[in-house]
């Protein structure tokens, strides 16, 4: 590499939703931008055809392969994390699901401490991130963006079952919405991904690409080990590149966007955290703030499958020559089943009466499978994810030695908190009316997963502690707060509390989990964050009123 791209005005630990964002939106205002990414290429068909989701998360090439401590709440069971470890972060490897998150979740934020980001603050970053596509199925296009980077579209939902899943929320007496990531969040319609002319659209081919086509922008690869500091100010980061350790240097600040398990394990390394875990590692304490690490969490599902009594879903092509077939048609022509994650259709809904807005989301899946790609014996099936959306159990990432190279302690805490069971089994009796619906009535055979047996609460919970999974949500351990909360990690311009130069943008700011997906949030956060550090005044706040159930005080539904 030439000395010249030794340094730059700006230095960006991470590639992926966040932080591939800002390096758009840095150089596209003409500063100069470095991007540090430890992982490596995204080309190729398992990255980019989106039917493929399963692969990549399961991939030690792409993903960090982080692994939760043993469980207490859940027999000590020791839940994947996956991370991505390549271009493009971990919108290489997710699973393209497009949820911007409700308005009150940003109300709520802007209550807690994190003013400025309100929803009428945060939408007008949304509509800019965003080139949306309806397909010709409705929705609510002046919510929406048109010229922005990320390409946002909906399945062709040629699946009966997608129709049929919309209609039987219907039937129970729920909402229909046409663009949950409009003016309504609340009810069942068609879902959005983050895929464009058949490909995966990520950060990567949304941002970094276009990106580093400027001559201001460069991508270096290596492990970062810490931020430099002169005094008490960030002036570079420190990589390793297989075993020769060098300084790139950061002429303005340095921005740490490496996810919510890594950019806290990076501030320790860097001595900045709760002093006395900082103190027993061995690292000199640059700032104490305990609030670093602390407030993980994330999101839970359980896959409620059901065995299908017609041979319509997507299990006719779960075998060698099926997948094969796919793959083929999806190199050649970039269309057909290779071409959509398969989630077309969602909901979002209340669990009862007294939530103001949804607390529980659908992903509803025509074949009955899991993530690791793993189909149900039963052969036909479909299937929907369904959690609660606000879990009150939090854990921490916490440093397992001072060992850049060693992953960090990550310890969720599923589960500890009483009112998650009760929510959980709330999810699992409400799918289970959806599904009793007549609009399911010529598909359904039985139930396969958790059996129509399993009925009591303590049968429910015995269930759920063997079968919930992470969906892959975790966030919170940067919290955003204001300058003066002893908790807050980060101010509300994303600014480390207790040093200068130094910021981090990425989904381990949110003070509180969003509904839904994280990807759009993330990105959002890297476009917002980026008018921060450019000290420009932020975009003009919206008037537009989101829709909230007028009888959200008396009636579930």
């Amino acid at each position: 590499m030439s000395k010249g791209t030794e340094s730059a005005d700006f230095v960006i630990i991470g590639s992926g939703s966040a932080g591939s964002a800002m390096a758009y939106r840095l150089s596209e205002a003409g500063a100069s931008v470095i991007v540090i990414e430890y992982g490596g290429s995204d080309a190729g068909p398992l990255i980019q055809m989106p039917a493929a989701l399963s692969y990549p998360m399961n991939m030690p090439r792409y993903d960090w392969g982080f692994v939760s401590e043993p469980e207490p709440h859940l027999n000590g069971r020791r839940l994947v994390c996956p991370r991505g470890k390549v271009i493009g972060g971990s919108s290489s490897i997710n699973g393209m699901v497009y949820v911007r998150g409700h308005a009150l979740d940003y109300d709520h934020w802007e209550e807690t401490g994190a003013s400025g980001w309100a929803f009428a603050d945060v939408l007008p970053y949304f509509r800019r991130m965003e080139s949306w596509h309806s397909g010709g199925h409705g929705g609510d296009p002046e919510w929406r963006g048109s010229d922005g980077p990320l390409h946002v579209t909906r399945g062709p939902r040629s699946n009966p079952l997608f129709a049929a899943f919309v209609e039987a929320g219907k039937q129970a007496g729920y909402p229909v919405t046409g663009d949950y990531n409009g003016r309504q969040q609340e009810g069942f319609g068609p879902m959005e991904q983050t895929v464009w002319n058949g490909r995966r659209w990520s950060a990567a081919n949304a941002y970094l690409r276009p990106a580093l086509k400027r001559g201001n922008c460069t991508l270096v690869r290596g492990l970062a080990t810490r931020v430099m500091f002169e005094d008490r100010r960030a002036v570079g980061v420190e990589i390793d590149l297989g075993g020769t350790r060098r300084v790139i240097r950061a002429n303005r600040e340095v921005v740490i966007a490496a996810s919510t398990i890594n950019s806290p394990k990076l501030l320790m390394l860097s001595g900045i955290g709760p002093q006395m875990q900082l103190r027993e590692h061995g690292i000199e304490v640059l700032a104490d703030r305990p609030g670093v690490g602390a407030n993980l969490h994330d999101h839970l599902e359980i896959y409620i499958q059901m065995a299908a009594s017609q041979p319509i879903t997507l299990f006719k092509h779960w075998n060698l020559f099926g997948k094969g077939r796919i793959g083929l048609q999806w190199l050649l022509t970039r269309s057909g089943l290779g071409a959509s994650n398969q989630f077309e259709s969602a909901a979002f809904i209340r669990s009862r009466a007294g939530v103001q807005y949804p607390d529980i989301q659908y992903h509803f899946l025509p074949i009955a499978v899991r993530y690791d790609g793993q189909a149900a014996a039963e052969g036909h099936g479909f299937q929907v994810h369904v959690g609660p959306m606000r879990s009150k159990s939090r854990g921490s990432v916490t440093l397992r030695s001072n060992d850049p190279a060693d992953s960090p302690v990550i310890r969720f805490n599923y589960m500890s908190h009483p009112d998650d069971w009760e929510d959980f089994r709330s999810c699992i009796r409400l799918t289970r009316e959806i599904f009793a619906q007549p609009a399911f009535a010529p598909y359904i055979r039985h139930e396969i997963q958790p059996g129509s047996a399993l009925q009591s609460d303590e049968d429910l919970d015995a269930f759920l502690i063997d079968n919930v999974e992470s969906a892959y949500h975790p966030c919170g351990t940067c919290r955003m707060g204001r300058a003066d909360d002893p908790d807050a990690v980060v101010d509300p311009e994303g600014r480390v509390i207790g040093v200068q130069g130094l910021r981090v943008a990425d989904s381990s700011i949110f003070p509180r989990i969003t509904n839904g997906n994280l990807n759009a949030p993330s990105i959002m956060v890297g476009e917002k964050m980026s008018d921060h550090l450019l000290e420009r005044a932020p975009l003009p706040r919206a008037n537009d009123e989101p829709w909230i159930n007028p009888d959200w005080e008396i009636s579930q539904r």
